[in-house]
């Protein structure tokens, strides 16, 4: 019997009390979502998820990526670029806080603000800023922090236009191996959700699911990281709306 995954998730993650509906989708028109990004930010997303679809709604939450500091050296810069989250806190612990930044993403610009930095330009990806930056007054030195994976060369695009930019990576991203809950989810057969955040995380899940008999439907962010799930046994495949959550969360409700 295929083993049931309602109510999968991590062991304190019960909920918050939201009324369960009277009469309940059954199991096989409820495709457990699987969230690879992560751990802090997976379970954001999953109380996003449930908030809207029922509270008892499976998830399973299994990263294949965590983010590690790296205690880098930042050089001297009179503005800054976040293209992610997980920057904003070495930074603000840094010399540099409280310098301007160019963010990409509404959640990354309230983090960037709540940690003492005036937002100087938000756009909805890196591409975008880039052009944003291109635009705006020359601050002088920039430094991007970032990541160790990027999916875009930023940095390198905007010395090419004339911007002098340094890079420093701030924090790691460490792929993790599936864990037996994820490779139980993709031996079975029948639907399972998936958001794929970035290329890095497409490429991870690719991986992970070689001869997966679980028929997965996917929602990327962007095109590049749908180009990354490819190999992917998916029975559907979308691009997000825009390249942010709540349109990966509206594209997701649509396929459950």
């Amino acid at each position: 019997m295929p083993m049931s995954l309602r109510g999968v998730f991590p062991a304190g993650n019960t909920g918050s009390g939201i009324a369960q509906p009277e009469a309940p989708m059954s199991p096989v028109s409820r495709p457990p979502l699987l969230l690879t990004r992560p751990r802090a930010g997976s379970e954001r997303f999953a109380a996003q998820f449930r908030a809207r679809m029922g509270e008892d709604w499976p998830v399973l939450i299994a990263p294949l990526l965590e983010t590690e500091p790296t205690g880098a050296a930042l050089p001297a810069a009179n503005a800054l670029i976040f293209t992610s989250e997980q920057a904003v806190k070495p930074l603000a612990e840094s010399a540099l806080a409280g310098l301007p930044a160019f963010c990409v993403g509404a959640r990354t610009a309230a983090m960037v603000r709540q940690a003492g930095f005036p937002v100087l330009a938000v756009a909805p990806d890196a591409e975008h800023l880039c052009d944003v930056i291109l635009t705006a007054a020359d601050p002088g030195p920039i430094l991007h922090a970032r990541g160790s994976e990027s999916a875009f060369p930023l940095a390198e695009r905007l010395c090419a236009a004339g911007r002098r930019v340094a890079e420093a990576i701030v924090y790691a991203q460490l792929p993790r191996p599936p864990g037996p809950e994820m490779l139980a989810l993709f031996a079975q057969p029948g639907p399972v959700l998936v958001p794929v955040f970035s290329p890095n995380s497409g490429k991870l899940l690719t991986l992970a699911a070689q001869g997966a008999r679980a028929e997965l439907r996917l929602v990327a962010i962007s095109e590049k990281a749908a180009r990354a799930c490819t190999g992917l046994p998916a029975t559907k495949l979308q691009i997000a709306a825009r390249p942010d959550a709540e349109a990966l969360l509206d594209a997701l409700v649509a396929l459950a």
